[in-house]
């Protein structure tokens, strides 16, 4: 994130307005995307999992976390003090940078909010809704606020004593969220049929609608990060539609020589996983760099998706494969391609900075997800003793939908693994699981 002196531009406030509002709706586009990747009997409690984080993390946020992440340092670098805890000090005359503060939090607060949503992917089918109540504040304050001040806080270690370079989240936002997904993944043990039964996204379209609101809002996502309408903005978005194109040509390719048939799934996760790789590097690599950072996340991403088969450990919408492995790829290849004229510093690689900047974003990944995935393990396993984290195995087979929410997504439709359900079925079951 780039701070300039304070002084209130109407133009980039205007902007971050606007970015605001963009990246808040990837929530709901995400929402979508897992919605439409999971089976019939656990639509609603997918798109019920992003949604409450809107809540939660608000609430969180407002409380106490936009102080700790972007209050003034209170302990080595490693966390913000409570001097706004409940946003004090801060009215519509405070500015950060050439924007208002409160907008500046709200900006920063809708990047906490999706960053939660995402590791409710790779637990999907199986997590109770209520420890998920409880785990997402938590998680937010123990994981989310503090990386967000090691890397985009004033004194944070991240940035200020490693040097290690992030343009909009790919440590705070995917590395995080895909540590924290593959913990909870080892916490809550793989679905009923894992490995045996087919587990097919059982709709496509909700999918690919899902996948375009997530590309809209991630102009918000990165060319917001520049907070001002300016021509860094300019580079960070054109950056990541370049991005997004070359991870999904380069998933597709894979899939048509693996498998033989591109697939609309693997265009919307190819595109996802360009979008993530891009995400820390918008702002550092020039447009040719953006297209290889893309092409690279599309093409290992599409293998790392296979590896919870191998390794037995079941990431239910591929938050490990996507966003632990895209963020990786993008945050370390700053190392390789950045450049002065994007960073008026720091270079990679490729244009003479040495292995440098590329050991410092090594650094920053390794302790980043080390931490992430440490800190969730422990919560994790802790709300598991306490309220048990996982749902039960008739709560599982009939689907969240009906058990949790009294609700089914499609009333004559297909429950489960493709029995038709008879409307005097469903009732019956609704009575039961009200009982």
């Amino acid at each position: 994130m780039i701070l300039a002196a304070p002084h209130l531009d109407t133009g980039d406030t205007a902007w971050l307005l606007a970015a605001t509002a963009l990246v808040l709706l990837m929530t709901p586009g995400l929402a979508l995307f897992y919605g439409g990747m999971v089976r019939t009997k656990s639509v609603l409690n997918m798109l019920m999992m992003s949604f409450v984080s809107i809540a939660l993390v608000t609430v969180v946020w407002l409380a106490a976390g936009y102080s700790l992440a972007f209050g003034d340092d209170a302990f080595g670098g490693l966390i913000g003090g409570l001097e706004h805890a409940g946003m004090a000090d801060l009215g519509p005359d405070s500015v950060q940078g050439t924007v208002p503060t409160l907008l500046f939090a709200t900006f920063q607060l809708t990047f906490a909010i999706i960053t939660a949503a995402l590791i409710s992917g790779a637990i999907a089918d199986r997590a109770k809704f209520g420890a998920w109540l409880v785990f997402v504040p938590l998680w937010a304050l123990l994981v989310y606020v503090p990386v967000a001040h090691w890397v985009w806080g004033p004194g944070g270690w991240i940035l200020d004593a490693l040097g290690a370079l992030d343009f909009a989240g790919g440590l705070p936002v995917e590395i995080t969220s895909g540590a924290s997904g593959l913990a909870l993944c080892l916490v809550l043990g793989p679905r009923l049929g894992f490995k045996k039964d087919a587990m097919r996204p059982h709709n496509l379209p909700m999918v690919m609608l899902g996948a375009g609101l997530l590309w809209f809002g991630w102009f918000g996502f990165n060319a917001g990060s520049a907070l001002g309408a300016n021509g860094l903005a300019a580079a960070a978005f054109l950056n990541t539609l370049a991005a997004g194109c070359t991870g999904l040509l380069g998933w597709l390719f894979v899939e048509q020589r693996r498998d033989g048939h591109p697939t609309t799934l693997g265009s919307a996760s190819g595109a996802v996983a360009g979008l993530v790789a891009i995400t820390p590097s918008c702002g550092s690599v020039s447009l040719l760099g953006a297209l290889v950072v893309g092409l690279a996340a599309g093409v290992v991403c599409s293998y790392a998706v296979g590896w919870k088969f191998r390794l037995n450990y079941d990431d239910s919408l591929d938050v490990v494969g996507v966003h632990l492995v895209g963020g990786v790829i993008g945050t370390l290849l700053i190392g390789v391609f950045a450049t002065e004229s994007m960073t008026k510093g720091a270079e990679g690689l490729l244009y003479g900075g040495g292995f440098g900047q590329f050991g410092r974003q090594l650094v920053a990944v390794l302790a980043v997800g080390a931490y992430a995935f440490v800190v969730t393990f422990g919560l994790g396993k802790l709300i598991d003793r306490l309220l048990g984290f996982r749902a039960d195995e008739e709560q599982e087979q009939t689907g969240l939908d009906l058990t949790v929410h009294a609700e089914t997504a499609y009333d004559h439709g297909v429950l489960g693994h493709g029995a038709p359900v008879s409307s005097s079925v469903l009732h019956a079951q609704k009575v039961k699981a009200q009982a």
